[in-house]
């Protein structure tokens, strides 16, 4: 992405009397077994959507839009993960009222905001503030970053996704099979004592079948559908855009 793109290379001179769509990526720092970065959520939340604002830039036309890339909004609510070193959560709540302001602040000078999601834990807190402030006026919305066919947690579709952008920051070494059972059968064990419950190794899901080829396809589909969205701004009711 080209660094006038970036929102936290401009100055404020820069913004004046813009229509702007600002893109703001939102992760989570937490384990991803031990072949993957604790910050795999907002890495793959902060690529996916700089290469969309680059696309969009790159669109010229009648429907051409004024768009911005924020600063990553780096941690989330990830309680489930927290038996495992290197996880920060802030909570639910934290992160609701944390996306609540920033949404409120950000419409001062800006048209529209759209948080971008690379962490299924955070959805319901983004939901929540996007709703609230959507109810307050301001055209606010949240995308996630979900993969069709992804598996759940630092398996196959994470590493797949990082060895495509961050090949030296996947421990190949490391990389082991975890727990591939459907969330569905795991879910009361995860309610109850969190990943560690259910997964020694922090992974549910299978990254020895990972793949960089098929990580930049993945992501080329991902981005091609945050820039269509981004274009055409349908918001549903939960403020998820569509």
């Amino acid at each position: 992405m080209t660094p006038a793109l970036a929102l936290g290379a401009r100055v404020w001179s820069d913004l004046i009397d813009r229509d702007l769509t600002i893109v703001v990526p939102v992760g989570a720092v937490e384990q991803h077994g031990p072949h993957l970065p604790v910050d795999t959520d907002g890495r793959i939340a902060a690529e996916l959507a700089a290469r969309a604002v680059q696309a969009v830039a790159d669109q010229s036309g009648a429907d051409e839009i004024d768009v911005l890339l924020a600063p990553t909004i780096a941690y989330g609510a990830s309680g489930e993960h927290e038996e495992f070193p290197g996880t920060v959560s802030i909570g639910a709540e934290v992160l609701e009222l944390l996306i609540v302001e920033y949404g409120r602040s950000v419409c001062r000078w800006a048209s529209r905001v759209v948080f971008v999601n690379g962490h299924g834990g955070n959805a319901v807190a983004l939901a929540s503030a996007v709703r609230l402030l959507r109810y307050e006026g301001r055209d606010a919305a949240w995308w996630p970053c979900v993969f069709p066919g992804a598996d759940a947690h630092a398996g196959d579709t994470e590493t797949s996704v990082l060895l495509s952008t961050s090949p030296d920051d996947v421990r190949a070494d490391a990389v082991e099979a975890g727990v591939t059972a459907p969330i569905a059968e795991l879910m009361d064990d995860l309610r109850a004592g969190g990943v560690a419950a259910v997964s020694p190794s922090g992974v549910l899901g299978d990254p020895t079948t990972a793949d960089a080829d098929r990580g930049a396809a993945m992501l080329a589909s991902r981005t091609q559908a945050l820039a269509t969205s981004l274009h055409t701004w349908t918001v549903r009711d939960d403020g998820r855009l569509v």
